[in-house]
C-alpha cells in the first residue's frame, strides 16, 4: 500500500505529460506550415491577407522570407522554397527548371499594384509624363528631374528598365538607396528628386514613417500618346488602378510549385476568393476581380 501511494503521484504526472503533448498538425489546404518567398515591395498587402487567413484557419503557420526579386528568385529556382509572391510570372527558362522535375507550377494574379512617383511638398512640379521618365532612364534627360529607387535589384527598377528598354542605367539622374522607406524620407528632404515606390508601400508608410508621409505628394502621370491614360495626368488612385488608366501598373502574382495539395495551394485559392479579394480592395489596391453583390427583392403580393 505504501509503495502504491508513493507511485501514484508519479503515475499522475506521467499521465498529465502525455495528455499535454499536442498531436502534430496535419498538412492540408487549411492547416500546417508553408514557407513563402515574398518580394519585399508587397510585404504589407500580404501581411494583411495572412492575418485574416489565420483567423479563419488558426492551425496554419507562415514562414516568410522577404527580399528583393534578385535575392529571392535563386531560392525559388533551386527548389528550396516552392511558393513565391512576385510582380511577374516565371520566364519559360525558369518554368523549365520545375518541368524537368515533373512538378507543375500554378501562377495566379490576385492584385493590381501601381507604382507611384512622389516628390517633396517643396517641389513645385506636380506632374510628369511617361516620355520624361523614359528620357531620364535612357540618359537623355533635359528636364533636370532626378529619379530615386529603393535598390538596384528591386522589381520596381526592373519594371522601369523594361519600360525604357535599357539594360544599363545612366551615371547621372538615377539614384538607388536601400528601402522604400529610405526613398520616402529622401524625397521629403530633397527638392527636385522624384521617388519611385509601390502604392501599397506608400499606404504602409502611413503606419511605419508617419512623420515623412505628410511631407511628400503623389505626382500625376500622363501616358505615351496612343496608350490608355494619354488624355490627362492621372494619380494611382484605386479607381484608376482598377480602370487601368494609370500608366505604371503591375500585377501581383502568387506562384505555387508545391506539387501537392498543401497549405500553399489552399492560400493561393483563398487569395482569389471573395473574402481574399475584398481584403485587396480594402488595402487600396486593385483586386484581380471585382466582387458583385446580389440584391434580392421579395414581392409580398
Amino acid at each position: 500500500m505504501k509503495r502504491l501511494l508513493f507511485l501514484l503521484p508519479f503515475l499522475v504526472f506521467i499521465a498529465c505529460k502525455h495528455k499535454d503533448k499536442k498531436e502534430p498538425v496535419a498538412e492540408t489546404r487549411t492547416s500546417g506550415t508553408v514557407k513563402m518567398l515574398v518580394d519585399e515591395s508587397f510585404s504589407s498587402v500580404l501581411d494583411d491577407q495572412i492575418e485574416i487567413f489565420k483567423r479563419d484557419y488558426p492551425d496554419t503557420k507562415f514562414e516568410l522570407v522577404h527580399g528583393n526579386e534578385n535575392k529571392i528568385m535563386p531560392t525559388f529556382l533551386n527548389d528550396s522554397v516552392r511558393v513565391a509572391v512576385l510582380s511577374r510570372m516565371l520566364t519559360p527558362a525558369e518554368e523549365q527548371v520545375y518541368a524537368k522535375k515533373s512538378i507543375p507550377v500554378f501562377t495566379s494574379r490576385f492584385a493590381i499594384d501601381g507604382i507611384a512617383l512622389i516628390t517633396g511638398n517643396n517641389n513645385p512640379d506636380t506632374t510628369i509624363t511617361v516620355d520624361e521618365v523614359i528620357s531620364i532612364l535612357r540618359g537623355k534627360n533635359t528636364s533636370g528631374k532626378k529619379l530615386v529607387f529603393d535598390n538596384a535589384y528591386s522589381s520596381t527598377l526592373r519594371y522601369f528598365k523594361n519600360l525604357a528598354q535599357v539594360t544599363a542605367l545612366p551615371e547621372s539622374d538615377i539614384y538607388t538607396l536601400n528601402t522604400n522607406n529610405d526613398v520616402i524620407k529622401y524625397v521629403a528632404e530633397h527638392k527636385d528628386y522624384i521617388g519611385v515606390v509601390g502604392v501599397n508601400w506608400l499606404l504602409k508608410g502611413e503606419r511605419d514613417i508617419p512623420e515623412f508621409i505628410p511631407e511628400v505628394k503623389i505626382m500625376g502621370v500622363k501616358n505615351l500618346k496612343g496608350k490608355k491614360g494619354d488624355q490627362a495626368f492621372y494619380k494611382p488612385t484605386q479607381q484608376n488602378l482598377i480602370d487601368g488608366i494609370y500608366p505604371f501598373l503591375r500585377n501581383i502574382y502568387i506562384i505555387n510549385a508545391e506539387g501537392r495539395n498543401g497549405l500553399g495551394t489552399g492560400f493561393a485559392t483563398w487569395l482569389l476568393s471573395q473574402r481574399g479579394q475584398l481584403i485587396v480592395l480594402k488595402s487600396g489596391l486593385g483586386p484581380h476581380m471585382m466582387t458583385t453583390r446580389d440584391i434580392n427583392i421579395k414581392n409580398k403580393n
